[in-house]
């Protein structure tokens, strides 16, 4: 069997991880799925998921580390002009940090529940905000 569902977030900051652990543990749970896996993807090419701890001081040296990996000031090529769009790209480090990140996790499912360590936690990243967002939850098992 496979389960579909999304939520949406409405993101308040350019740059901002998002703690979304819940949503989808409530997912799981009410899937009726005992056996299987659970993946989570975003829909936006500006934003990722990742798996990590959840301590505000991680949270920060993830935003911090990837502010000096891919700099704000940096001439870069998506921030020029772009013909399709008719204007200027202004959200160039969004798809960097968004790649370096990545799009998606996937966690297998055991007696109904996410198996996953006890310190982590799955984040929404938001490198281009503020903005409405989509996360999709597919869950397949028996």
């Amino acid at each position: 069997m496979v389960i579909y569902k999304s939520f949406s977030l409405l993101t308040t900051q350019y740059n901002d991880l998002i703690r979304i652990t819940d949503e989808i543990e409530k997912a799981v749970a009410e899937s009726g799925i005992k056996n299987g896996i659970v993946t989570v993807i975003t829909k936006h090419t500006t934003t990722g998921i990742t798996v990590n701890e959840s301590l505000e001081c991680l949270e920060s040296d993830i935003d911090t580390f990837l502010k000096r990996l891919v700099p704000e000031d940096y001439p870069y090529v998506h921030a020029r002009m772009l013909r399709s769009y008719g204007s200027t790209a202004g959200n160039p480090t969004g798809h960097l940090k968004a790649h370096l990140t990545g799009n998606h996790c996937v966690f297998p499912i055991v007696n109904s529940e996410m198996v996953k360590g006890d310190a982590q936690d799955v984040y929404f990243c938001e490198f281009d905000g503020p903005a409405k967002r989509t996360i999709s939850i597919s869950i397949l098992g028996e």
